[in-house]
């Protein structure tokens, strides 16, 4: 186990490191800077500004004083947000970015799951037919779509949350709900399919044939296999919730780190672009390694492998 984890980590480091000089160049090599669009300012307060940013060095000056600031953990100063560091802004907007997560997560695991459950226990019923067509509308409702409508129908006509912002507990309702809906209807059917496969296998019918009760059976025994697939898609899910915050945050005006990130596109904040693509990118390589560890905690034969 050890092994395994230390090297995974280390494999980080030369991803990181080509995911890196990759953004560098192509947010610097697109149209524009910080400094010239959108901004009424003087050639000569222009040419102080990149001076004191270090953009008026050649390309590639820059790039390796990029290397040596970053292999210190500085991702160097923001140029929207005057006075302040990229991993100030990182530090203070990622806690949203993750409590925002960890609600959507939790959605699309409890809803998908016991959606799947049931869906899995009386197949080709009406207990099976329902959940699985709301898995269908959920899938096939994005975030960028799903939002409004809630937002419309919740926040505008009835009146019973707020349209934006994060500082009430009911502010983190509608946004982890259209975050975590999509994922929900996935984990859904995963648990289905693969439940209506482990409750037919032989070691059910034995613990069935012992008297266990069929709770027991199903959430004890069959469970622990059945969710297999459901634990292998929380990577591409984990990485999925991070990307979707970018659509969720801006659309719900929340200080997220996806907000910041949107905004960072539009104003070439070169800094703030690099700094949240490095630390997206290291999340989910570590989420990854998480998921690949609880696959190697519930099934022995991936230990054993």
């Amino acid at each position: 186990m050890f092994v395994l984890i230390a090297r995974r980590l280390l494999e980080i480091v030369p991803v990181l490191f080509v995911i890196a000089t990759i953004t560098f160049f192509l947010v610097r090599l697109a149209p524009g800077g910080p400094f010239s669009d959108d901004r009424n300012v003087s050639p000569e307060v222009l040419a102080n500004l990149e001076a004191h940013y270090g953009l008026d060095k050649p390309l590639i000056e820059q790039y390796f004083a990029f290397l040596k600031n970053l292999a210190k953990g500085d991702l160097g100063p923001s140029f929207q947000y005057q006075g302040r560091t990229v991993n100030e802004l990182i530090a203070n907007a990622f806690p949203i970015s993750v409590e925002l997560g960890f609600y959507a997560l939790l959605i699309a695991l409890f809803f998908g799951l016991v959606a799947g459950i049931l869906a899995s226990l009386r197949p080709n019923t009406k207990l099976d037919y329902v959940p699985m067509s709301l898995a269908m509308v959920g899938i096939c409702f994005p975030t960028f779509v799903l939002g409004p409508i809630l937002v419309l129908v919740f926040a505008i006509w009835l009146g019973w949350f707020n349209a934006s912002g994060w500082l009430l507990p009911s502010d983190r309702i509608l946004p982890a709900i259209t975050l975590g809906a999509f994922y929900a209807a996935y984990v859904a059917r995963l648990a289905r399919g693969n439940m209506i496969e482990i409750l037919a296998q032989d070691f059910v019918r034995t613990a069935r044939a012992k008297g266990l009760k069929e709770s027991i059976v199903v959430l004890k025994h069959a469970l622990r296999v059945g969710i297999l697939p459901v634990v292998s898609f929380l990577g591409p899910a984990a990485a999925g919730l991070v990307s979707g915050s970018f659509v969720v945050e801006t659309v719900f005006n929340i200080p997220g780190l996806g907000r910041f990130f949107v905004q960072s596109a539009f104003n070439r904040d070169y800094g703030l672009i690099v700094g949240s693509v490095l630390f997206y990118a290291s999340l989910i390589v570590l989420l990854n390694l998480l998921v690949d560890l609880l696959q190697i905690i519930l099934n022995p034969k991936v230990r054993y492998e």
